[in-house]
């Protein structure tokens, strides 16, 4: 008698995967660090907070054993405060992220953002070129004049002098030999460019903690899995200064208006030192361009709506990007009507891209601009 044994799915409750004492606090304490760039005095007041509220810990396991075990595990560190010589005296040493702290903090934002991400080996991305590149399509051509020989894929070519001239009257001849073929590997220089003005923290709304998790994120994609690409940050308010990797969980926004122009310029001052190929420049900016610095050191400055000699000067920056062949991606974060009309002629001027964006989804946008602006072809 057949017994029939049906396939399906089974269904169960979600059961959250187990987690120690530490990891749980410790997961809350990324996130909060990152608000609060990098004041740790800050982030655990208010983890001190949520535990009151949520009970987070217990008898057995206090918010002081989870500070003993940040420190002893190479996460946080202590320092003298000022005045206070070697830490003695009967004060307290000042606490402070490590470096080891910094790296977890964008991984934890890489997965955050790009959790489906899957990691490729290599670490470079292919452009739309075939040909005697450096990485294996898996795919198979006949031999032409000129081939590498070590192009050749000798198995595929002994199964075909095989298949083509018998065991008995084994030989192998040019129609035999088959080239497996390659693709080129591209280079990505990019620029990030992070507007700090004060609008970036007005009206009740963090934008800048946004931004400085995909910052994070991209850094941390970019050095892990496309290692031979560049990623360098500046940040853009009455002026820009460039900023390292390891400094962006400290970012904050100052009493700033924004100078686009300043940006730009050392974005592209950045990009002209590179010798890659492809070079982009990504924007994040939630306001109007506000300022700029005249040639006697001075500041133009004007927040009342969009002031016709500042917007002519980015309009003059996205023309000088675009001969240099460096296109910029603006993530605009604001969406007032006439703000993303002047986006949409600095894009325009500049043959780049825009997206008006909240700040829910910035970090996929990001990615896959990245992704698809890595595929372009490399040109002469």
């Amino acid at each position: 008698m057949a017994i029939n044994k049906r396939k399906g799915f089974r269904f169960s409750n979600y059961e959250a995967p187990e987690q120690t004492p530490f990891e749980k606090l410790f997961d809350i304490f990324k996130e909060l660090i990152t608000h609060t760039s990098g004041d740790v005095d800050e982030a655990l007041d208010w983890l001190r907070e949520l535990d009151k509220e949520y009970e987070l810990a217990d008898e057995n396991y206090t918010i002081d054993d989870f500070i003993e075990d940040l420190k002893a595990k190479g996460f946080l560190r202590e320092e003298p405060k000022d005045g206070d010589g070697d830490g003695s005296g009967g004060q307290k040493a000042d606490l402070s992220i490590t470096a080891k702290m910094e790296r977890i903090i964008r991984q934890a934002a890489l997965n955050q953002i790009f959790g489906k991400i899957k990691r490729s080996g290599s670490g470079n991305h292919k452009t739309g070129l075939s040909g005697r590149g450096d990485e294996h399509m898996g795919e198979f051509r006949e031999y032409r004049f000129g081939d590498s020989l070590e192009r050749i894929s000798m198995t595929e070519s002994l199964k075909n002098a095989q298949i083509n001239h018998g065991i008995g009257n084994f030989h192998l001849s040019e129609e035999d030999l088959v080239v497996e073929d390659t693709q080129f590997k591209a280079q990505m220089s990019t620029v990030l460019m992070i507007d700090i003005s004060h609008s970036m923290i007005l009206y009740g709304e963090d934008r800048i903690t946004p931004a400085k998790k995909v910052a994070m994120a991209l850094a941390e994609l970019i050095t892990t899995r496309y290692p031979k690409d560049t990623l360098e940050i500046l940040v853009f308010g009455n002026d820009a200064w460039p900023i390292p990797i390891k400094d962006l969980p400290y970012l904050k926004v100052g009493p700033y208006h924004t100078n686009t122009v300043a940006g730009l310029q050392l974005a592209m001052d950045m990009l002209r030192r590179k010798r890659n190929t492809n070079k982009q420049i990504f924007m994040i900016t939630d306001g109007k361009p506000s300022c700029i610095r005249l040639a006697d050191g001075t500041y133009y400055k004007n927040s009342v709506g969009l002031d016709d000699y500042i917007v002519e000067k980015c309009y003059n920056m996205a023309r000088q990007a675009r001969k240099l062949h460096i296109p910029i991606t603006t993530f605009m974060i604001a969406k007032d009507p006439y703000l993303t009309q002047f986006v949409r002629h600095f894009t325009e001027a500049n043959k780049g891209k825009a997206f008006f964006t909240g700040l829910k989804g910035l970090g996929e946008m990001i990615f896959e601009d990245y992704e698809q602006n890595r595929r372009k072809r490399l040109k002469g």
